[in-house]
């Protein structure tokens, strides 16, 4: 290694007082370039769930953020722009990873292990645990609670103006079209979800409640058969389970129509929210009145 042209090892035997000041510098700037990246991020957030990747990204630059999850570098199931979420450093959600970087707040799930929290807690970190929100008031709280949190407001206070926007935007006063909304293959969304509530604003009405299906589960395309929705909302329309239900569903001659539903936008509430009742509202011109 050399200084300017200057080897190191010659330049600390100098012996010059006078040498090593005017080196001092040049060396803590050397010693600060080869410092390992995970120690550059020290102090920043770590965001441990793909939806809270997703919301940390519309409130703060993403040079605050340590880590990310790995499952937002994952297709199928990112919020967040692949080419955007792989520039970023992310980790496998282990304790000893996120106690590794240091960071100035943890962003978690509620239901994170005990082990974990306990783990977090006795290295003394700043652990923020959201849950799963079941409404969309409970969603923009969640908005808040986090930008709060990380000294965003007015970035929350813009996000949840936009979800208050398209509320009104996507709202629909006329009679309500039974709908089923298929996450992917048979996992549908049933009742007491966020996108329960989205379809009910945007003039749907969710058929998986219909048959029974609380939060999200499987809806096999016999229990269906019987009573066929009006629409079908899927992520997977080139998919086998929804190729063999639009089969069967076309041999009683349902009057069912079949809709995309970009799977990004099953995944997160918070700055999704606009964008679903966008499509949500789509789609319900779409099969007026």
């Amino acid at each position: 290694m050399a200084l300017s042209g200057v080897p190191f090892m010659a330049a600390c035997a100098c012996g010059s007082t006078k040498a090593m000041r005017r080196l001092l510098p040049l060396l803590l700037l050397l010693l600060a370039g080869c410092a390992p990246a995970g120690e550059q991020r020290q102090g920043g957030i770590v965001s441990l769930n793909p939806c809270s990747d997703q919301l940390l990204l519309a409130l703060v630059p993403a040079g605050r953020i340590a880590a990310i999850s790995h499952y937002s570098q994952q297709a199928g199931a990112t919020s967040v722009p692949l080419d955007v979420a792989r520039g970023l450093r992310s980790t496998g959600g282990t304790a000893e990873e996120v106690i590794a970087l240091a960071p100035r707040l943890v962003v978690a799930t509620s239901y994170t292990p005990p082990a974990t929290r306990a783990a977090f807690a006795k290295a003394g970190l700043r652990v923020l645990y959201l849950d799963s929100p079941t409404t969309i008031a409970a969603s923009k709280a969640q908005v808040a609670e986090l930008a709060h949190a990380i000294g965003a407001e007015a970035r929350g206070a813009a996000i949840n103006a936009r979800i208050d926007h398209a509320v009104a935007g996507a709202r629909w006063s006329g009679a309500a079209v039974p709908a089923l909304l298929y996450i992917s293959g048979d996992l549908a969304n049933g009742a007491g979800t966020l996108l329960h509530e989205m379809m009910q604003v945007a003039g749907f009405r969710n058929a998986a409640a219909d048959y029974g299906l609380a939060m999200t589960g499987s809806l096999p395309v016999e229990i269906i058969l019987t009573d066929p929705p009006a629409v079908i909302l899927s992520p997977d329309r080139g998919g086998r389970t929804a190729a063999l239900r639009r089969r069967l569903l076309e041999r009683t001659d349902a009057d069912t129509r079949e809709v995309t539903f970009p799977r990004e936008l099953v995944n997160c509430g918070g700055p999704t929210i606009p964008a679903a009742l966008a499509r949500l509202a789509a789609v319900r011109r779409q099969v007026a009145p």
